[in-house]
């Protein structure tokens, strides 16, 4: 089967840098995809990308080496097990609050007899590979995002789920669970202990911990404290900011000198 390489890059001890894609369009998807990020996200939750159009997205990421991970909807059986018959190499869901739903994201995203994800990885084996079927389970990656109050309170039963690969914190989310401007990077300081308190747990259940930023020096410095898996920004993001920066230069550089040519 085909090697995920963030299982891979995280057994050295290394950290992924993860892109976000909002766009659904293949060929951007593609563009972002051999920039050389370790992993690529496609947002099912957020944003306008559909079923369809993630699929093509899933087979632009395939001319790369980068790791085609899917932000599904919802804790949704249907919605998860689409994704990784599509091809996703691994899965974040949101909204994880109780052991129970971490133990259902678990059986939604194993094969039996660990889980009861339903068998017809249909593209899954053209990317995966013909023994797909016996090595998915100790492939895939299975986020869980921990984002509310509630998630916090029961988040030592979350992550003694046997199976949960990782957790992933959206600062925004959690920042409005606590009461808190809901932002990626500069955040209150009840949001920072907490981020703080989770990346710290996750480490003593021996599972990887991830973290959505707007700056690549807030990643870096994630990175320090021992995240290995940080988001940098989107497609949206990075494509108007790029446009604002030559549109900014444009704009500030003096009128040229009408050309007395003819032609």
């Amino acid at each position: 089967m085909r090697e995920n390489r963030l299982r891979t890059l995280w057994k050295s001890g290394g950290a992924a840098v993860n892109g976000w894609l909002a766009v659904p369009n293949s060929f951007s998807a593609e563009v972002m995809a051999h920039q050389g990020w370790d992993s690529l996200t496609i947002d099912l939750q957020h944003g306008v990308v559909d079923y369809q159009a993630m699929v093509g997205m899933l087979q632009a990421i395939s001319t790369t080496a980068t790791v085609p991970v899917v932000r599904v909807p919802w804790l949704e059986p249907a919605a998860l097990m689409k994704a990784l018959d599509a091809g996703a190499y691994g899965v974040i869901c949101p909204m994880v609050n109780t052991r129970e739903e971490a133990q259902r994201l678990v059986a939604y995203t194993h094969y039996a007899p660990r889980g009861g994800r339903s068998f017809g990885p249909v593209r899954a084996l053209l990317y995966g590979g013909a023994d797909y079927p016996q090595q998915a389970n100790d492939t895939i990656v299975t986020f869980a995002m921990i984002e509310t109050a509630q998630a916090l309170d029961n988040l030592d039963d979350i992550l003694s789920v046997e199976g949960l690969d990782a957790v992933y914190i959206g600062p925004s989310d959690l920042s409005l669970a606590l009461g808190c401007r809901p932002v990626f990077d500069d955040v209150d300081p009840p949001v920072a202990q907490a981020i703080d308190h989770i990346l710290d747990r996750a480490k003593a259940h021996g599972l990887v911990a991830g973290i959505h930023n707007g700056d690549p020096n807030v990643a870096l410095a994630r990175i320090a404290k021992g995240f290995q898996f940080v988001t940098v920004s989107s497609d949206a993001r990075i494509m108007a900011a790029g446009s604002q920066q030559l549109l900014s230069r444009m704009r500030a550089a003096p009128a040229a000198a009408p050309s007395s040519s003819t032609y």
